[in-house]
């Protein structure tokens, strides 16, 4: 049986809204695990995903100081057989955001097979150098992005996949 991840970062909550979007919630109650990838602000979100299923979360550049002590700056995890690295994407030398995420992770032995990262709100799945890459976007302030989204992540025997999901923008 396939493992359902519920992939999310930068709710930027309370500040981008009250809580996090119905659709979301609904989501991270029928995941097998929830991953934040920072920009949660306070730990309140953290919490609530964590009433749903387990959570795995990393700070993120705005998160309050007891969210940073609490979470750390990166995390890995292996599920399925599967790699995962996580990080916010804001530390490090590389021009780009996917580029901060890859160097995150570029020491580890094994390197993960997935890094999921946010920091950009800017959705994508892609694969570099080996590794796929995923940003889920943000539920809740998508900026530049066309919507506001997160990201499904499956992981089966060795294998990955993901997939974007879009939300209806918030009136």
């Amino acid at each position: 049986m396939p493992t359902r991840v519920l992939v999310l970062s930068d709710t930027h909550l309370p500040g981008r809204g009250r809580s996090l979007p119905p659709a979301v919630l609904e989501a991270a109650a029928q995941a097998d695990l929830v991953v934040h990838a920072g920009d949660l602000v306070t730990l309140d979100v953290y919490d609530e995903l964590a009433l749903l299923a387990p959570v795995v979360a990393v700070h993120g550049n705005v998160d309050d100081p007891e969210a940073c002590r609490r979470l750390p700056a990166r995390a890995v995890f292996e599920r399925d057989g599967v790699r995962v690295g996580v990080t916010h994407g804001h530390l490090g030398r590389a021009p780009t955001t996917p580029g901060r995420a890859l160097e995150a992770f570029a020491a580890d032995e094994p390197r993960p097979a997935v890094v999921i990262f946010g920091h950009s709100h800017q959705p994508l799945i892609e694969r570099r150098e080996g590794v796929l890459l995923l940003n889920p976007g943000s539920p809740t302030d998508p900026r530049r992005a066309p919507a506001p989204s997160y990201a499904w992540l499956e992981l089966d025997g060795g294998e990955a996949r993901a997939r974007l999901v879009e939300l209806p923008r918030r009136r």
